[in-house]
């Protein structure tokens, strides 16, 4: 409500909202949807890989006891990776430094998922598709990330 409403005994409690106002709500949201499908997708594949590492294990190359072993690590490790994801989500302006520090962890991962995949001699097929399906995913999610953090900042500065 704006003061000439309040001295004016304006009933409204309406908030009054001006066109920066909306597009720092459009940009908000945008930030929550590129950050939550992220988090969406990061944590559901850390959640398979903890209750079915036997599934994923053929992909990495591995197996057995060390295998299961392996991925169910990895999956716990995606998790602890993803804990930065919820304050960024319901805040995303509040929490720019930990969005940067979100988006430092993603570049890398994109770059040393790169450099593994660019070193695996070519007789490793299995192990080469499954780098290539995380590099698309965190390159993508990267760039995603990185382009609504340039509207927060753009706006926010």
């Amino acid at each position: 409500m704006r003061k000439a409403d309040l001295r004016r005994g304006s009933g409204s409690k309406q908030r009054q909202t001006g066109p920066r106002d909306r597009r720092h709500e459009v940009v908000l949201w945008l930030v929550r949807l590129a950050v939550g499908t992220v988090f969406f997708f990061n944590v559901t594949c850390a959640l398979a890989f903890v209750a079915q590492p036997a599934r994923y294990a053929p992909g990495f190359e591995v197996g057995g006891v060390p295998g299961r072993a392996l991925v169910r690590g990895m999956g716990i490790l995606f998790l602890m990776w993803n804990a930065t994801y919820p304050p960024v989500l319901i805040r995303p302006d509040r929490h720019r430094t930990l969005f940067a520090v979100i988006l430092a962890q993603q570049a890398i991962g994109v770059a040393g998922e790169t450099w593994m995949w660019a070193t695996l001699p070519a007789d490793h097929t299995a192990l080469w598709n499954t780098g290539l399906r995380f590099i698309a995913f965190d390159g993508a999610g990267l760039v995603g990330m990185a382009v609504v953090f340039w509207l927060l900042r753009c706006l926010t500065d």
